[in-house]
């Protein structure tokens, strides 16, 4: 039968009847299995293969599917003969909180959605309410009495905070009961609602909800045989797992299940073998290799792999559009001016070095660079590089050199800084600035480079912490990275960063020698430095200019001094002056 490398399918069951593409991974669970860890947190970024992963565990432990061995047989796990004999004997839960976005699917009275706690928690019911409802025909034994009839029912969307704190606990000891066997819990991906509830701004409020369901679901449960944990963060333990002593916590770091999600090299050169795309394997490394999980080098992101298969071997983005990167770009937008200045870097194929703490706590976004950086890290966006040598000493962080992962997440970068400025207005006065500098209009571009500014200052601030003195420093930052991106079919644009706080040099050199170069000094009014007005730091970075004589290196590059243009930018607040 013809292998169909078909998109989307999450099921084990449904891509093994319509001979789906897959690469098998059952061996993860016989070495889940084998490990014996009463419950296991996995990590691994978007779109590789872990709500996959946990299907195939549900298909294969669970009781509804113990007439379905043919599911499994000629896989890797089909090769145990003890694990044979587990196939379909244990009643599973499985439940998913990909879908628990903020504003969910309640409306208010106006219409409008609804980005809250409550949301979310409704959400979440939802789900409970579902797993309940696949087990219903449980309260028809005679096992049961009335009582426990009544409260099975009152498990819905609309139940209290309480009852879904302790529901799946309860739902566990209701199969024991019914199947006479501890029941397998699986939850996949964890923790979106806690990524939501950073960006729209209600993290206590859920931490509260989720810590008591996750301490009464995988802690205080005796009737739980196992528990698997998928997701893309590992929050941290002050969070919501602070009672979870007995977790095991496998993140892209562990050697632990390393190559049980993701494609290897190898499997990505057979599938293109098989495929009849041989001969793109040099074009798929560049455009999608560079993940690293533990000291496993070379694996791919399926769903890259599938898309680019899939469509007759185009090259794109395929993973890095397929769903919200809003918290990296809430991220990457209102990081500091060091945040800005290390993208600049990574969009030219630079590195650099960072402590990495792979536990996320999110509540430290705002503060902490380094947690910025190992969010980033988790989530696929960085790839490893080089890790530094530890003693048996050693109590710090250890030290990472990151990169980016790949092209495909070079381009989904460049394609979040342009959408900065995407809103029509904003990108209009950008264009307008753009044009008014080519044509050495000075005028317009203090009036377009102010309603760029007043426009977008906001965007860029830092959270809940809005400042006066670093409001320029970070929009400019972001600004200079949008003309990075925007400009680079026809320009070099380079930053030197050499004059310290408030101050930001930067070039424009243009690929065509015939065409003008730009300098620009950007700085922020300096009262302690003689500075009245904005004309007084214009002047100043003017001068600055001259004195540092930035200008040799466009003359040693072969560019006529009439053909360089020097511009200083003043900032003061939201005001802006260029001279």
């Amino acid at each position: 039968m013809e292998v169909k490398h078909g998109l989307g399918y999450q099921n084990y069951a449904d891509m093994m009847r319509n001979s789906i593409f897959y690469v098998d991974k059952t061996d993860f669970i016989r070495e889940w299995w084998d490990n014996a860890d009463l419950v296991t947190l996995i990590t691994r970024p978007r779109r590789f293969g872990k709500t996959l992963n946990m299907s195939t565990v549900e298909c294969f432990f669970s009781n509804q599917y113990k007439d379905k061995k043919e599911l499994f047989e000629g896989r890797k796990v089909w090769e145990d003969e003890s694990l044979r004999k587990l196939q379909g004997t244990y009643p599973v839960i499985f439940m998913s909180f990909a879908g628990v976005k903020a504003g969910g699917d309640q409306d208010s009275k106006d219409g409008k959605k609804i980005d809250s706690v409550d949301t979310m928690k409704i959400c979440v019911k939802k789900i409970i309410a579902r797993v309940y409802d696949d087990f219903k025909h449980i309260m028809c034994s005679e096992l049961f009495d009335d009582s426990d009839r009544e409260y099975y029912a009152s498990v819905t969307k609309m139940m209290t905070d309480e009852t879904a704190a302790t529901a799946v606990s309860i739902l566990s000891r209701y199969l024991e009961r019914f199947y006479q066997k501890k029941a397998i819990i699986l939850l996949d991906e964890y923790d979106t609602p806690m990524q939501e509830a950073w960006i729209y701004g209600y993290w206590d409020q859920a931490v509260a909800f989720l810590k008591s369901f996750f301490v009464n679901t995988f802690k205080d449960n005796q009737s739980m045989e196992r528990g698997l944990i998928t997701g893309i963060t590992r929050i941290s333990k002050e969070s919501i797992f602070s009672e979870l002593n007995h977790l095991e916590v496998v993140t892209m770091t562990s050697d632990k299940y390393a190559t049980s999600f993701g494609f290897t090299e190898e499997e990505v050169f057979q599938a293109l073998e098989d495929s009849g795309f041989g001969s793109c394997k040099e074009g798929v490394k560049r455009w999608y290799d560079g993940f690293t999980i533990g000291k496993n080098t070379d694996i791919y992101n399926p769903w890259s792999i599938i898309s680019f298969i899939g469509n007759k071997g185009k090259y794109a983005a395929y993973w890095a559009n397929t769903s919200s990167n809003g918290l990296v770009s809430v991220l990457m937008r209102q990081g500091s001016a060091n945040v800005k200045e290390v993208v600049e870097d990574l969009i030219a194929g630079k590195s650099f070095t960072v402590p990495i703490d792979e536990q996320i706590v999110f509540s430290q976004l705002e503060e902490d660079e380094n947690a910025v950086w190992s969010l980033l890290m988790a989530s696929g966006y960085l790839k490893t590089i080089e890790v530094e040598e530890r003693t048996e000493f050693d109590t710090d962080d250890m030290n990472y050199t990151l990169a980016l992962t790949n092209l495909e997440v070079q381009i989904m970068f460049k394609k979040m800084i342009r959408g900065w400025f995407a809103k029509s207005s904003v990108k209009a006065y950008y264009n307008e600035f753009i044009n008014s500098l080519f044509n050495d209009n000075v005028r317009k571009m203090n009036t377009f480079m102010n309603k760029v500014a007043l426009n977008t200052f906001s965007s860029f601030d830092v959270g809940n912490k809005p400042s006066e003195e670093t409001e320029p420093e970070r929009f400019y930052h972001g600004f200079v990275l949008g003309m990075i991106v925007n400009l680079s079919d026809r320009y070099q644009v380079t930053s030197n960063r050499e004059s310290g706080y408030g101050r930001y040099d930067v070039m424009m050199e243009p690929l065509d020698k015939n065409e003008k170069a730009f300098i620009f000094e950007f700085k922020v009014l300096d009262a302690d430095d003689d500075e009245e007005k904005l004309e007084d730091t214009v002047a100043n970075a003017l001068a600055q200019i001259e004195e540092k004589q930035y200008e040799a290196v466009l003359v040693a590059n072969g560019f006529a001094k009439e053909k360089i243009r020097k511009y200083g930018f003043a900032f003061q607040g939201k005001k802006c002056l260029i001279g």
